[in-house]
């Protein structure tokens, strides 16, 4: 089985891989397209040190095998964190903080970067037969978005600014657009910042304060530009994931009463709905053969991922 493996420094293509089974309780999928993500490219920097198996864990792909009958033959996605079941969190609606979850292509189990993974049918989502494939895969990063509004109350009435001018920063530009908020995204790169005009004000430098400040940079910068724009008493939402810590001043915080928000994985069926009704637009995904991941992962397109066939 073809299969991109991380071997603890480098991924590495293998046609070799052994095809998984499925546990009880769980489904043997066929995928169909799987995207880079960029968390993806930091655990290949270490951002996941002691994580050896297969990449990946956005996908879309069509459930083989499985002990739910109403799950074989359907188009999927999929959610990350597999917990135990029994812990605090597990038992209290929080099962991506399980103590000891496992995540797909980072934690414990293989990711999707392979022609067959196995995932826990509770995690699995059906994707409507009017959405294609290479929209279906923008649900996970979608997901991740709609987790802004599902933590903290967005008021109409708030001003907001958007660090951060990449994939993820679009997805939650899109997001909050909907909810008519005073918007502003703040970007280094003029060619990227034009996505986001129908949506949002856009700058290269702030020139204003705000009451919420997203950090949607996946660089140790943002949190620092975030400190200095976000008004007293307001909150960052902390969206990147990166290898390496930060410095910060935390007396800054408490005496500002600055509130900081982590933030990441969201709900599947809004952004499935979203979707497929259109109401997010993104540009296409541009789909490589799997042994090909070299030129994926340098590719500068706004997102790149495998096809399988």
């Amino acid at each position: 089985m073809k299969a991109l493996y991380f071997d603890g420094e480098k991924a590495v293509y293998r046609e070799d891989y052994p095809k998984p089974e499925a546990a009880p309780g769980h489904s043997l999928i066929r995928v169909l397209v799987s995207a880079i993500c960029n968390t993806d490219r930091e655990v290949l920097r270490g951002y996941r040190p002691n994580f050896r198996g297969v990449l990946g864990h956005e996908f879309v792909g069509i459930v083989e095998q499985s002990d739910d009958p109403a799950l074989v033959g359907k188009r999927v996605v999929g959610e990350l964190n597999e917990g135990c079941g029994e812990c605090i969190y597990c038992r209290t609606g929080r099962e991506k903080h399980c103590i000891s979850r496992k995540v797909i292509g980072m934690e414990g189990l293989d990711g999707t970067f392979e022609e067959y993974f196995v995932l826990a049918n509770h995690l699995i989502h059906v994707v409507p037969d009017s959405l294609p494939a290479e929209q279906a895969i923008f649900t996970e990063p979608l997901a991740a978005a709609l987790e802004i509004p599902n933590q903290l109350h967005i008021r109409p009435e708030l001003n907001v600014a958007v660090i951060g001018d990449g994939r993820l920063a679009l997805m939650i530009t899109e997001v909050l657009s909907l909810y008519g908020v005073d918007l502003t995204v703040i970007g280094k790169h003029p060619e990227k910042l034009k996505r986001f005009q129908p949506y949002a004000k856009t700058e290269r430098s702030p020139e204003d304060t705000y009451e919420v400040v997203i950090d949607a940079t996946g660089s140790p910068s943002g949190i620092e530009l975030a400190k200095n724009i976000v008004r007293k008493r307001g909150t960052i939402v902390m969206k990147s994931t990166y290898a390496g810590d930060v410095q910060l001043d935390l007396s800054y915080f408490v005496v500002n009463e600055i509130t900081i928000m982590g933030s990441r994985c969201g709900p599947f069926e809004p952004a499935l709905e979203l979707l497929n009704k259109k109401l997010v637009q993104l540009p296409p995904i541009e789909l490589w053969d799997l042994r090909d991941y070299e030129q994926a992962f340098a590719s500068h397109a706004f997102k790149t991922g495998f096809r399988f066939t």
